[in-house]
């Protein structure tokens, strides 16, 4: 198997783990020292932990990949993200509503996990689409997420 066939199933075994919203497994993806969006988090499953309220939230959070693409050590990811609004968000009780975004992700692996990741999702459109306008904090981005 080529390094990058083996990036790629490393990614998508990572991702079905984060569709699972399987917090443990999530945390074995990523280095001691991983960083998320430029920033260092000295415990792995504190990372995978900070996707706790949306799960909540959106208990059928599910990211489909549009685009993958494995170069070298990097992973830069494009994906449709869906999810049902079932319990309470940044202060917003449930809607039942249905939200779709648009999130990239992109990843630099290091001894085959995930030492550093850069995320941003459209977090305004989640807010638009459960009827609240505009995330509370312009520019809010999850930690990878998918």
């Amino acid at each position: 198997m080529t390094q990058r066939e083996e990036h790629r199933s490393l990614y998508l075994s990572y991702l079905e783990c984060c569709n699972e919203h399987d917090f443990e497994r999530m945390a074995s993806f990523y280095t001691s020292t991983i960083k998320v969006n430029d920033v260092p988090m000295d415990d792995p499953a504190a990372v995978a932990v900070q996707f706790a309220p949306l799960f909540s939230a959106f208990p059928d959070w599910h990211w489909e990949i549009r685009n993958l693409v494995v170069d070298g050590d990097y992973i830069a990811v494009r994906f449709t993200v869906t999810g049902t609004h079932r319990g309470a968000f940044q202060g917003i009780e449930a809607t039942d509503r249905r939200v779709t975004i648009s999130e990239f992700t992109f990843y630099r692996i290091e001894d085959g996990k995930f030492a550093e990741v850069w995320d941003h999702a459209d977090m305004d459109a989640v807010m638009r689409q459960v009827g609240q306008g505009e995330a509370p904090v312009p520019g809010v981005a999850l930690p990878n997420m998918g």
